[in-house]
């Protein structure tokens, strides 16, 4: 299908995009309504897509309001939230480093999102907002750190990812040693954690991500405006009027945000991040640019299909969200690698 440009304007918003973008992400919003559906009805106590839609209407009550709306709904929104969430902090990072490693969880974001949730946890806390803040102040302080030790007269793509690679490195071991030296209670509250799984997700916890995440929605058009003058290279971007280092600081800011509350909320979730612009920028054809779109719309497909798998591959055992996505993820990144290897030498 050829690539036909197209402008979509809605007030004084605007926005320059394909039509095979717009068929592709037509196709992922489908995708997750199956995904949720499904999700939905899968479990120990069936329920069929009917009673689902019923439910979901307000028209059923008893053990199928129940189980649909208070168990399974707040599981299948996170499962949306977050990987939307995710793979719009991995596509701002990607776009600003230009190279597709440049996801928080290897540039070291996560960990330091990590190692702030960490150490809220074994200081005795337990609630999403100080998790929250946890991770939050975590993430910018590594995210400040990398980038003052990869400023040299700008900020390059390569030198931020390596900076942040040690970052993350570092962190992954300090967060190892506080859990070595806590008392029991604490470590396992953090290992049960640090297993990424949106089982832990409270009702209160969505609700506060999710509101905090409508505010990162809401300034994606005019970050991915943003970021695609920044891919025409700083100079250009300059000349375009672009403040160049204040606007890759604020989106910086944005990308962490988005991953850290994602990582308060459920846990340190690997490589949605990483994957999902990549598959969005082949679904939807590089003529759309950035497409934060559908790098979102990507990521929710990719972490409520990985929460299924986590659920129902094995019978009677549910397993940890994380570990499935690390498992694909892992499989995802030594094939990048070897691609970039081949490109090298080619």
């Amino acid at each position: 299908m050829s690539a036909q440009a197209l402008v979509v304007r809605a007030g004084v918003w605007s926005a320059r995009t394909t039509r095979r973008a717009v068929i592709v992400r037509v196709a992922l919003a489908a995708a997750i309504l199956a995904l949720a559906t499904l999700a939905l009805c899968l479990g120990s106590y069936r329920v069929g897509v009917v009673d689902v839609i019923r439910a979901l209407a307000g028209l059923a009550d008893g053990p199928i309001a129940t189980v649909v709306l208070e168990w399974r709904l707040p599981r299948v929104l996170a499962a949306v939230l977050f990987g939307a969430a995710l793979a719009l902090g991995g596509a701002v990072f990607q776009s600003l480093t230009r190279n597709p490693l440049g996801s928080p969880d290897v540039i070291g974001f996560s960990a330091g999102s990590y190692t702030g949730v960490v150490g809220v946890l074994l200081l005795g806390a337990s609630g999403y907002a100080a998790m929250a803040a946890g991770a939050l102040a975590g993430g910018l302080a590594t995210a400040f750190a990398v980038y003052v030790l990869a400023f040299r007269r700008g900020v390059q793509g390569f030198r931020f990812i390596v900076v942040g690679i040690a970052a993350g490195a570092f962190l992954t071991a300090l967060s190892t040693w506080f859990s070595v030296k806590a008392d029991v209670d604490a470590a396992l509250r953090a290992a049960v954690w640090g297993a990424g799984s949106l089982s832990i997700v409270s009702t209160a916890s969505l609700a506060l991500a999710a509101a905090v995440l409508a505010c990162v929605l809401v300034a994606a058009p005019a970050a991915q405006r943003r970021l695609q003058a920044l891919e025409l290279g700083d100079d250009a971007a300059a000349m375009l009027g672009v403040r160049v280092e204040l606007v890759r600081a604020a989106l910086i800011v944005l990308g962490v945000v988005a991953t850290a509350l994602v990582t308060a909320a459920a846990g340190p979730i690997s490589f949605v991040a990483l994957a999902a612009p990549q598959i969005a920028r082949r679904l939807c054809g590089r003529d759309a640019g950035v497409d934060l779109l559908g790098s979102a719309l990507v990521g929710s497909v990719l972490l409520i299909g990985a929460d299924i798998v986590a659920q129902h591959a094995i019978p009677n055992i549910s397993l940890p969200t994380g570990s499935v996505t690390v498992c694909v993820g892992g499989a995802y990144l030594v094939w990048l690698l070897m691609r970039e290897a081949r490109r090298e030498r080619g």
